[in-house]
């Protein structure tokens, strides 16, 4: 598990560095690995909130993919915002060219913390259809876990229902229910597997208001865990602590107005 491995990125830009493209290159090289990166929307944003989003054209897009996996052999990818219908569709045609057939974790980005839209009309329906049932693990927040399944989810028990119920309809894998935006002390996230295991996964919430792209730090995380060879229940055990410790290491910084973002290099602060 010590070879240096090639993990992928699919994702939007932005440009405060917290949350997607940035967030995963910064996740995928503090654990050691080597990250690539096709980028789907360019966005403006900062601590406050989304001004802008621009979407990359989906040709552009496609060669992005094409031009990584047609060199470097990548061992796991993460796909973040998508943002539109045409890329959706690049995607996946993208990986049936390549004959992928790696890990892939698959985060359902559908409205930013601060309430703004990263997803165009029409697009979870498409998303079901073309990614849904080639992803390794869909990793959805409570909010999306409910605007996939059409239901409120608030105990830990309708979080494994709603898990089951994507994967029975949807013919995932896998799904990651995260719980991180619920109300208590706790945050408990619940990974139901498509062999009808369900494990849970229980931390203590951290004051703080640095948690700008947990989602992606944790999606690229257990990406990047899968593709050194560990099980699904282990990269998620070790992306969500990866991730608790970098919120722990920023709670107490102060970038920007708003909402900043976790030490992604805290292993390495750490080390020193």
């Amino acid at each position: 598990m010590n070879e240096v491995k090639c993990v992928l990125s699919i994702a939007g830009s932005d440009s405060v560095g917290g949350a997607g493209i940035q967030a995963d290159i910064k996740t995928i090289f503090s654990l050691g690995h080597y990250a690539a990166a096709a980028i789907t929307a360019v966005t403006a944003q900062n601590t406050c909130g989304v001004r802008a989003i621009q979407a990359v054209d989906s040709t552009v897009l496609a060669d992005q993919i094409d031009a990584v996996l047609e060199d470097i052999p990548v061992a796991a990818i993460k796909i973040g915002m998508v943002y539109t219908c045409d890329n959706v569709r690049a995607i996946a045609a993208a990986l049936r060219r390549n004959n992928y057939r790696n890990p892939l974790v698959l985060d359902p980005v559908l409205v930013a913390t601060s309430g703004a839209d990263l997803a165009t009309d029409g697009f979870l329906e498409l998303l079901k259809r073309e990614l849904f049932p080639v992803c390794t693990l869909l990793t959805p927040n409570l909010t999306e876990a409910e605007t996939i399944c059409g239901c409120k989810i608030q105990t830990i028990n309708e979080m494994a229902e709603s898990g089951k119920a994507i994967i029975e309809q949807y013919h995932c894998q896998n799904v990651l229910v995260k719980g991180g935006h619920s109300v208590g002390e706790e945050m408990t996230d619940v990974l139901v597997m498509g062999n009808g295991e369900v494990k849970t996964f229980t931390a203590q919430k951290i004051a703080s208001e640095n948690t700008h792209g947990t989602g992606c730090t944790l999606s690229s995380a257990i990406a990047t865990y899968l593709a050194e060879g560990h099980t699904l229940e282990e990269s998620v055990a070790l992306g969500k602590e990866y991730v608790y410790q970098a919120i722990a290491a920023a709670k107490d910084c102060k970038i920007g107005r708003g909402h900043g973002s976790t030490n992604h290099f805290w292993k390495g602060k750490r080390e020193n």
